[in-house]
């Protein structure tokens, strides 16, 4: 790629137009992607309004790198999950240890060298992984045996336990299965796996089962999954894996095709907002999801969700209890027509079941910037100040992404519930290009941001379009001030 460009979503002086009071859906904002000729195409700020950062490299030799995190542990040790099934460690000098932290892959359902979405998906370290040494992964099993017959596979939510007597390694015998899903297809799998920083509960998002239009075996006929509350795809989890007592496990409804662990490994917080329903699965916290693969929380503790979409639009969600953030009704802030993908109807209704007003997105991307949006994180650290409060994203294509909320938004006042929710709490931010050298350095497939003790922001790329095992050209790079590179670390 000659140039690459980081797009932030950037708040200006100017008022933008609101929806109208009432109304969540963002349609008809000044900042929404625009549909022209059967293409979609992003609003973006003008070429002075160019902020720029470099991207420094940190370590190489992955295959298909998804997510960096810390252990919160005070160690400085970086982990990055790769896809084929894998978490290295990279220490605080920067070396990148040799054996693995944990290893999957004798577990995993097989991969599709050319391209899977399918994989070691993430990692979440417990908050107090420090004194318990528990870490939690969200992987792609075979498809489990009670599994129906035909689906593609089971993801799977396990626990593992970390011997303080040797840090580097979790302990793989220690595997307690949380929580199992049979997947119809093998794409929209959700992914990343976080704990909510103020409540200390962990929240798993889970795509609509795969496949086109929220349609087709495994998906509910009338409404697509991600509208049908009896069951939990296209949605955004929220667990308690602390107090096993907590709230209410029921075994899922016979014929289910999800199981929890044996005995119940996980309570339900008693402010998720389902429990009342009994038809309802009372993990559920938000819903109306296609592939919710991203999630992440900014310093607040507010959640940010990026959602894949069909044909035409990716967006980036602020999530609230309660919220129905609109697929298969909606992609986007534009109306979905499930007969023709590319050609979004000019009116469909702003309320969807069970008569929940549809939240938009506070980000929506047209095709024009890339394929499928890869989300990121707000930026919190120091070394950028430029880009303080930004939510920093990308595209799979290379192009990367980042958001600043409009002036006068409140992050320390978003609600905690939809029923609460305004059309300015959720109003659009504005996309503005970020220009990063050395260009080359992106000249690759982006597939995740990370995060380290210090909330210095990293990006994670590959040379080849899938999780093939025979390469290794996946890096990890440092988000930098313009032109302060390094030499790669190994």
């Amino acid at each position: 790629m000659a140039s690459v460009l980081i797009f932030v979503l950037a708040g200006f002086a100017g008022a933008q137009e609101l929806p109208d009071t009432g109304n969540l859906t963002n349609t008809g904002s000044a900042y929404a992607a625009e549909y022209r000729n059967g293409t979609s195409t992003t609003p973006l700020a003008g070429e002075n309004e160019t902020l720029n950062v470099s991207l420094e490299p940190v370590a190489e030799g992955f295959v298909a790198p998804l997510m960096l995190t810390d252990a919160g542990d005070g160690t400085g040790r970086l982990f990055v999950v790769d896809q084929v099934g894998t978490v290295s460690i990279i220490d605080r000098n920067g070396t990148l240890l040799e054996e693995p932290f944990l290893d999957v892959r004798d577990r995993m359902v097989t991969l599709n060298p050319s391209f899977d979405e399918r994989g070691l998906l993430s990692i979440a370290f417990h908050p107090a992984f420090r004194e318990n040494g528990r870490v939690f992964a969200f992987y792609s099993a075979p498809l489990r045996q009670e599994g129906p017959e035909g689906w593609d596979c089971t993801n799977r939510l396990s626990e593992f336990r970390v011997d303080p007597a040797d840090p580097d390694q979790a302990d793989m015998a220690s595997e307690r299965v949380l929580l199992e899903i049979d997947k119809p297809q093998s794409t929209h799998n959700g992914g990343s796996i976080a704990f909510g920083p103020r409540d200390g509960y962990l929240y798993v998002p889970l795509g609509d089962g795969g496949g086109a239009g929220d349609s087709g075996t495994g998906h509910t006929p009338e409404t697509g999954n991600a509208q049908d509350l009896t069951n939990i795809y296209g949605s955004v989890l929220r667990i308690d894996v602390d107090d096993i007592s907590a709230g209410s496990v029921p075994e899922p409804p016979e014929n289910a095709t999800w199981a929890t662990g044996a005995g119940s490994l996980y309570g339900v917080p008693a402010d998720n907002p389902f429990l009342a329903n009994e038809s309802t699965p009372p993990e559920i916290y938000a819903y109306g999801f296609r592939n919710p693969a991203f999630i992440s929380f900014d310093a607040e503790g507010n959640l940010y969700v990026a959602d894949a979409g069909q044909d035409l639009f990716e967006e980036v969600s602020l999530v609230t209890g309660g919220g129905n953030y609109g697929w298969r009704l909606r992609e986007g802030t534009h109306c979905f027509d499930l007969l023709n993908f590319r050609t979004p109807p000019g009116t469909c209704e702003a309320v969807g079941r069970p008569g929940k007003s549809l939240i938009g997105p506070i980000v929506e991307g047209g095709r024009d910037l890339g394929p499928v949006i890869i989300g990121g994180r707000v930026y919190n650290g120091m070394a950028i100040p430029d880009l303080a409060g930004h939510y920093v994203f990308g595209y799979w294509n290379g192009n990367f992404v980042a958001a600043t909320p409009p002036p006068g938004w409140n992050a320390s006042a978003f609600p905690g519930s939809a029923e609460n929710l305004t059309p300015e709490d959720i109003a659009m931010w504005r996309v503005q290009r970020l220009n990063v050298t050395p260009a080359e350095s992106m000249d690759a497939f982006l597939l995740g941001f990370g995060e380290d003790e210090d909330s210095e922001l990293y990006a994670l790329m590959t040379g080849v379009a899938g999780p093939d095992p025979s390469t290794a050209t996946g890096r990890v790079w440092k988000i930098v001030p313009a032109n302060a590179t390094a030499p790669l670390r190994t």
